[in-house]
């Protein structure tokens, strides 16, 4: 398995968290668990070689070679693999929490916890970018024209300033921020900061949150592969012990002690420096 991060374009910097190549010469081994938690990000993915299928609760949905699919707000875990083992290669845009508005003029809320072709968000236009990128032969070519696209698309929308300042206040804090705060520091009421996230976002400002949090443990404990850290220094996050394990099996699926057992080297791969 092969990552490849790729610099985004300088004015897509702070909307565009990460974007990458990824490509593989087989599937991940059978024990392997494929599974990807949270991160309070919402994707888009292009495989380019071979088909990619993810799964987020019951919803299944299968993204065909050259297709372009796009993965809203999650705050439970999926599973990802590629639809043949054979080689594969897929592009993925990673947008901040204040990235996705700014390019996809829908109420995030409606794609929270679902996968869905970009044809089914920007019909015709997301379809000539899908003919483009597979008659492109590099992949070079093929990030160059959904960075074109992507830059169209960024500049149609202005920014919402009150809504920025509130993701930049819980990425600073780590998370820690209480909602409480973030009605004195803007003026605005926690109801009507809801609403806004959920609109711009697809979840509560206090869900992001209790994802951002979640985040500080499991990058660290994916790349240092040390179980004792899952006991460490959560105080200053967490409420106590049951409150850590409680958001840990709603993150991942499992209980911090049975999570240590399993593989996960697919999921473990896109937390690596």
């Amino acid at each position: 398995m092969r990552l490849q991060y790729i610099e985004p374009h300088l004015l897509l910097k702070g909307y565009i968290e990460k974007l990458w190549v990824f490509e593989s010469n087989s599937r991940a081994p059978d024990g392997d668990m494929k599974l990807i938690v949270p991160n309070g990000c919402i994707k888009l993915v292009i495989p380019f070689r071979n088909g990619l299928s993810g799964t987020i609760n019951k919803w299944h949905h299968l993204s065909k070679e050259n297709s372009i699919t796009l993965i809203g707000m999650t705050d439970v875990p999926s599973i990802v693999d590629i639809e043949t083992n054979s080689p594969s290669g897929t592009i993925g845009v990673q947008f901040s929490p204040m990235g996705a508005y700014r390019f996809f003029q829908i109420r995030q809320s409606e794609i929270k916890n679902q996968i869905h072709p970009l044809t089914d968000i920007l019909g015709t236009t997301a379809k000539a970018l899908e003919e483009q990128i597979s008659n492109s032969e590099s992949i070079h070519g093929k990030i160059q024209l959904l960075q074109q696209f992507l830059l169209k698309q960024f500049v149609l929308r202005n920014s919402d300033d009150i809504f920025d300042f509130c993701i930049q206040k819980i990425a600073l804090t780590k998370g820690r921020i209480l909602i409480k705060e973030l009605e004195r520091m803007t003026g605005f009421s926690s109801r009507w900061l809801n609403i806004k996230f959920q609109e711009k976002v697809g979840i509560s400002p206090k869900n992001l949150s209790s994802i951002i949090r979640f985040q500080q443990f499991y990058q660290a404990l994916t790349r240092s592969n040390e179980n004792h850290f899952l006991k460490m220094e959560f105080y200053d996050y967490y409420y106590d012990q049951s409150h850590f394990i409680k958001d840990f099996k709603r993150f991942t699926g499992f209980s911090p002690t049975k999570f240590s057992l399993t593989e996960n080297e697919f999921g473990k791969i896109f937390y690596k420096d």
